[in-house]
């Protein structure tokens, strides 16, 4: 699959989800290849700190759905990552994920993939989530496209936020420019 958006909200289909779906979206309008993951119902333990990854290059947790969104996340090109704002910062659940892939890290298995980042905030921290995000990005050498930051609280609430969807738009372009490119 080209391009994978997965939102680390805990509501199926928050606001995080919407707004990575309004990336996903303009992609598959020109029919790039796209899919959609939600970590709402997903196990991903936290990272142990045991460092059997670095001689086994791979994590050493199991018994969860981790391995199985990794595989995901190293088949793409482009990577679209979101999370709620908790506490001016990604949410526990995505920063779970995140901290799970320094088992890719040792032998740089994500490294030269583009990756796009999305925080949705209800009303501050917004922009902390996106730094934290784009970390992750950096560590693994991920080639960055920028970011989205959009504001909701209730349900939906994205959706009304015209600046974030005009940046959706605008980031869902610039993957199609880069998967598609002109003759």
């Amino acid at each position: 699959m080209k391009v994978l958006g997965i939102s680390g909200s805990m509501r199926k289909e928050g606001n995080t989800a919407l707004l990575v779906q309004a990336i996903l979206d303009r992609c598959r309008e020109e029919g790039i290849e796209t899919e959609f993951l939600s970590l709402a119902g997903k196990t991903i333990k936290p990272c142990l700190g045991c460092e059997d990854c670095k001689r086994n290059l791979t994590c050493a947790v199991r018994n969860d759905d981790w391995h199985a969104i990794a595989e995901k996340v190293i088949a793409c090109e482009v990577l679209v990552l979101g999370s709620p704002t908790y506490y001016y910062d990604v949410n526990g659940h995505t920063k779970n994920f995140i901290d799970r892939t320094y088992s890719l890290y040792h032998n740089r298995v994500l490294a030269g993939r583009r990756a796009v980042g999305v925080a949705v905030c209800a009303d501050k921290g917004g922009s902390r989530a996106l730094q934290t995000i784009e970390g992750f990005f950096s560590s693994h050498e991920f080639s960055y496209l920028g970011g989205v930051q959009g504001r909701g609280y209730l349900a939906g609430e994205v959706l009304k936020d015209a600046d974030a969807m005009r940046r959706a738009r605008e980031i869902g372009d610039k993957i199609v420019r880069l998967l598609m490119p002109s003759d």
